[in-house]
């Protein structure tokens, strides 16, 4: 068998739960398992954790905002749980993962098939405007311009200081769809002192020197992230070249990682099963 494509320090755990679905050194890896049918259907037999949208003040924006926190079946303020923050795309808002991707339902499916660690999952409203901004006025700065500082000073902390969670990079996640994958990369990449785990679904970031400037230390990637995720559907006619582009370049740079295609195109149901598959490998020990 070809090297996969992600850390050896779990790659055990991660096959185990993939078996024998791991991609491998190839341009096209062989797809993975799809998720089963009913995973994202909400079931009454089973515990189910909590879901609940949350307003905290951002300095970022100069206003209170709003995001959606799920915390896994028997959350207790005696256990401390790593924290996933898992961002939407741009026809979204922070309920999107909640109304459209249905991630309390897979994530309750996974803990009562026991696949699952606990975990938080925070999930932001990606469009974050400085203080002034207008779409009018695109000069000074877009409509998610603030995003970065609102997650990291505002957002983290807020989760860190109003919740029992583990405060350190090696239980903090970022993943996100589309945009969101966009701004997991940009994001997490440039700060690995925050995140050990990225996950980008149906979202690269450019192509040549932009790859350059995304990842400017390939073996700091390398060496640093538990989990670096990258996936795209087979039909997804927007985001498929970035993705393969960056894919290219992480194999040309040896960046260990997981590269999926999954059947379909841009849409709910490709990242409905790459949340499927992504979580249970999350904030395994080595």
């Amino acid at each position: 068998m070809k090297r996969p494509y992600f850390d050896r320090r779990f790659a055990l755990v991660v096959a185990i739960i993939l078996f024998p679905f791991v991609s491998s050194w190839a341009d096209e890896p062989p797809a993975l398992a799809p998720a089963p049918k009913g995973f994202d259907s909400r079931r009454e037999n089973i515990e189910h954790g909590k879901i609940e949208s949350v307003e905290y003040d951002s300095k970022a924006v100069g206003a209170k905002r709003k995001m959606v926190i799920y915390t896994p079946p028997g959350y207790s303020n005696d256990a401390k749980y790593p924290v996933l923050y898992l961002l939407h795309g741009s026809g979204d808002d922070e309920t999107g993962w909640q109304i459209k991707g249905s991630a309390d339902a897979i994530l309750d499916n996974l803990y009562a098939e026991k696949k699952l660690l606990p975990m938080m999952v925070v999930m932001p409203n990606g469009f974050a405007q400085k203080p002034g901004t207008s779409a009018a006025a695109p000069e000074r700065g877009s409509r998610t311009a603030a995003f970065e500082d609102d997650l990291l000073k505002d957002i983290i902390p807020f989760v860190e200081s109003h919740y029992s969670v583990r405060a350190d990079r090696e239980h903090r996640a970022l993943a996100g769809l589309s945009m969101g994958a966009g701004q997991s990369l940009r994001i997490g990449l440039k700060h690995l002192d925050e995140f050990a785990w990225i996950g980008a679904f149906s979202g690269g970031a450019g192509r040549g020197g932009m790859l350059d400037t995304l990842i400017p230390d390939p073996d700091a990637v390398g060496k640093q992230l538990r989990l670096f995720w990258l996936s795209v559907g087979d039909q997804d006619s927007g985001a498929g070249a970035g993705v393969k582009a960056l894919h290219a370049y992480l194999d040309e740079k040896k960046v260990p990682h997981i590269y999926h295609v999954d059947s379909g195109k841009h849409e709910w149901p490709v990242w409905k099963n790459d949340l499927y598959l992504v979580a249970p490998m999350l904030f395994r020990e080595n």
